[in-house]
């Protein structure tokens, strides 16, 4: 599904992932941890599409496509979620505002057809039942007023409505307590299919306790210098992440 290879890109002027090469499979979920400036959140904005951020070198293919060659909003439309590590906010605009108007655009990108009110608002509830948000909370302007918590569990009723084939999940469990994390975590396990692969962005192991990925990857200076199974994430947490960047 996701094919990176040889991966450099810089900001502002500054290299940041340098030979980055990875693939993930259809139906798989794909870990990544490193420590603090290793390039982690970087490839998410990369891959996203995210202004400011330079490919030097190296190829990324979606399901076959140039990936790097698609605006935003075109790798939105192909399948492509991206998860923010601080989710911002909208003044003026609702939830509900928002979350038909992204899906819908990117039904008439594929040639779909739109969601209609009735059944927007039927696939709404169910997602949002799911991650304890009430409709009074969906009818608030995107995350304004809203708990860490809240806000990602906000995100990932976004991520169930639109229903994408990639979720890149930057930090994802960040500033999360332990119940909010359990949701969050549940929302992303509900989510596994054949059809959909996730990229988890994370420093701690913690988020792997309740989502057990098929691969973990450790990216140290702007480059993945290991991978494993789920035990990679257990050996990190005892040993850090220096014995890895030696």
């Amino acid at each position: 599904m996701l094919e990176i290879n040889d991966l450099h890109a810089t900001v502002g002027g500054k290299t940041i992932l340098n030979g980055l090469t990875l693939r993930v499979g259809a139906g798989e979920v794909h870990a990544i941890m490193g420590p603090n400036g290793a390039g982690k959140s970087t490839l998410s904005y990369v891959l996203s599409g995210r202004a400011g951020y330079e490919v030097t070198g190296g190829t990324v293919t979606f399901e076959g496509r140039d990936l790097l060659a698609l605006d935003a909003h075109e790798r939105a439309a192909a399948g492509l979620f991206l998860g923010l590590q601080y989710p911002v906010e909208i003044p003026g605009v609702s939830n509900l505002t928002f979350l038909r108007t992204a899906l819908n655009a990117q039904r008439r990108a594929r040639g779909e057809a739109e969601a209609s009110g009735a059944e927007f608002l039927k696939l709404v509830r169910t997602e949002a039942d799911g991650f304890g948000l009430s409709m009074d909370m969906l009818k608030r302007a995107v995350n304004v007023g809203f708990s860490g918590g809240e806000k990602k569990r906000n995100e990932m009723v976004q991520m169930a409505v639109l229903a994408p084939k990639l979720a890149v999940l930057d930090e994802t469990d960040s500033g999360l307590d332990i119940d909010a994390l359990r949701v969050v975590a549940d929302g992303i396990n509900r989510g596994r299919s054949p059809a959909r692969s996730t990229l988890l962005i994370t420093h701690y192991q913690r988020l792997l306790d309740y989502v057990v990925p098929d691969f973990i990857h450790v990216l140290v200076g702007g480059r993945i210098v290991r991978s494993g199974g789920p035990e990679l994430a257990h050996e990190l947490e005892r040993d850090g992440y220096v014995s890895m960047a030696a």
